[in-house]
């Protein structure tokens, strides 16, 4: 017993030690809190708690939130439409998509003019940079039928109806493990928020999953995370360099921010990401875009990488489902979640629309929080 005592006591010497050491990096992708815009909101006005008055349940424990359409425990409920030009409600939606990871509202009669200005504002009421307006993504055509700032999701093509896909069949389906992503990491200046919107649904299918970053962190060792902690990333979307390259098309530029040019869509980032909405930590790499951990040898770096997004997509209890229906709404913080839709369709077609805020460069402050961390103290005060 006082051997395995010791060994514990060293144990824990050793990673109090390590964290001082990462305290004190600076990493690429790390910025002085201070440089950081906060949210634009007094603790009352963001506080998500006004908006649990209204009918609603928790999908999971550590991700995703819906509000009812009808309310079978006697509470108000709330549609969208009742945040659309309230501020103060919409900084509390924001602060709620942050925490829960993404927020679900059924029967949320918005167009695609409206998505835009709900997913600007929940960026700007977060504090975002003022250069960071909504995404263009870089497939979108300049004639696109709602403008540049909505991306088409379509199971048959790929943000724009002339790149077509052929993968529908059973046997040329992509393996679904592969298709976890956080939106746009290939950019400078990613994503903070998005909102979705089906609006052609199949008879049955095409639900699409979430995954918490926040409890993806929580799920490691304190070794596991100290090590992640001084790593950056390489992030590409050469899927879709390749795409425009086959059609000879030009990627779009800008997109969104003075940063997101080139025609190459490469960033570094780091592994370990802080959420200033919620100052929470969050693992911040996915199989979609991250392709090298840049301190370590290809061999390491392949390994690791491996590991983590199994971590992402194999561990259920971090992740929650969604089942379309006609009007459902899906708000979520790309910062701090990672997606995939589920390709089971066939030839039957599933259409919507998404809007993409463009939040700040991503950083890691080492004196952040986890999730569960920052839950713990908020009740033990």
């Amino acid at each position: 017993m006082p051997v395995a005592t010791t060994t514990t006591t060293s144990a824990q010497n050793t990673i109090e030690t390590l964290k001082s050491a990462i305290a004190d990096l600076s990493i690429a992708g790390t910025i002085p809190q201070s440089q950081v815009q906060a949210p634009s909101s007094s603790s009352s006005s963001s506080n998500p708690e006004r908006l649990r008055q209204y009918s609603h349940f928790d999908a999971t424990p550590s991700i995703g939130t819906e509000f009812r359409a009808y309310s079978p425990d006697g509470k108000p409920t709330l549609s969208i439409r009742d945040l659309l030009d309230d501020e103060d409600g919409l900084r509390a939606l924001g602060r709620l998509v942050s925490e829960r990871g993404v927020v679900f509202f059924r029967d949320a009669i918005i167009s695609p003019e409206e998505q835009i200005t709900l997913v600007d504002k929940l960026g700007k009421l977060g504090g975002k940079p003022s250069t960071s307006g909504l995404h263009v993504h870089p497939l979108t055509s300049s004639n696109s039928e709602f403008g540049d700032e909505i991306s088409m999701i379509s199971n048959q093509y790929v943000f724009d109806d002339k790149y077509k896909r052929n993968d529908r069949s059973v046997l040329q389906r992509r393996f679904h493990g592969d298709l976890w992503h956080s939106d746009i990491t290939f950019e400078p200046v990613p994503s903070d928020y998005a909102t979705l919107q089906i609006r052609e649904l199949p008879k049955v299918g095409g639900d699409t999953l979430w995954a918490s970053a926040y409890e993806a962190y929580d799920r490691l060792s304190p070794a596991y995370r100290i090590l992640l902690e001084g790593l950056t990333a390489t992030h590409t979307g050469q899927n879709f360099v390749d795409l425009a390259n086959k059609q000879g098309q030009k990627l779009r530029e800008p997109r969104g921010a003075p940063e997101n040019v080139g025609q190459t869509l490469s960033t570094v980032h780091p592994v370990i990401r802080t959420n200033p909405v919620t100052g929470w930590k969050g693992l911040f790499v996915n199989r979609g875009f991250t392709k090298r951990i840049n301190e370590l040898t290809k061999h390491e770096s392949d390994n690791l990488l491996e590991f983590l997004f199994e971590h992402i997509s194999a561990n259920h209890d971090l992740q929650v489902r969604f089942r379309w229906e006609p009007n459902s709404l899906a708000i979520w913080d790309n910062r701090s979640t990672f997606h995939t839709a589920t390709e089971d369709l066939d030839d039957d077609k599933r259409v919507g629309t998404r809007s993409v805020s463009l939040g700040e460069r991503p950083y890691l402050d080492p004196k952040s929080l986890s999730r569960r961390e920052a839950l713990a103290e908020a009740t033990q005060s």
